[in-house]
């Protein structure tokens, strides 16, 4: 990619905005990672390697009526998006555009997180959370560029989410 892509909010500013909420965090910087493939490769040297800790993946998906969701799930679930559509009785799912991606969470792909709901819910995408996921004490994602990630309780992500309006809705995968 030639070309530099405004992001409505960029990370500096979002970490901003979990100060002034007092959302607590531990902010790590690192080289841009793409997929999970490449987060493996750095995860136990960054992060240690605490089996109570949970690395996601996140997939932004819309169905044909043009609803968007963001998944969120452990980074070794499988899924399976015509199973997935019949659990959240929405219409064949497939993964969205990158332009689609900018327009609907304000992000590029690899930055993909549970914090692009600040963009997301302004534009009705539907937050969907593996319920897996409660089995471990934190999470780590990317608050909107994927050159940072960010340690935080389930606790901590739920007072983000209350402050964003969001109720996001967990799901057996």
């Amino acid at each position: 990619m030639g070309y530099h892509l405004e992001l409505p909010i960029s990370s500096s500013q979002f970490l901003k905005q979990l100060d002034e909420w007092k959302i607590a965090y531990k902010h790590f910087t690192h080289e841009p990672l793409i997929s999970v493939k490449e987060s493996k490769l750095i995860q136990e040297k960054l992060f240690g390697d605490h089996k109570e800790n949970g690395h996601i993946k996140n997939l932004y998906l819309r169905d044909k009526r043009k609803n968007n969701i963001l998944l969120v799930a452990h980074q070794d679930a499988i899924i399976d998006l015509k199973s997935l559509a019949e659990k959240i009785k929405m219409g064949r799912l497939s993964f969205g555009s990158q332009e689609r991606l900018m327009e609907n969470l304000g992000v590029l792909p690899g930055a993909v997180s549970p914090f692009a709901m600040i963009n997301g819910v302004k534009n009705n995408v539907t937050i969907f959370l593996d319920r897996n996921l409660k089995s471990y004490k934190k999470i780590f994602a990317h608050p909107l560029e994927n050159n940072h990630t960010l340690e935080i309780t389930f606790d901590q992500l739920e007072k983000f989410f209350k402050k964003i309006c969001v109720s996001p809705i967990w799901i057996d995968l």
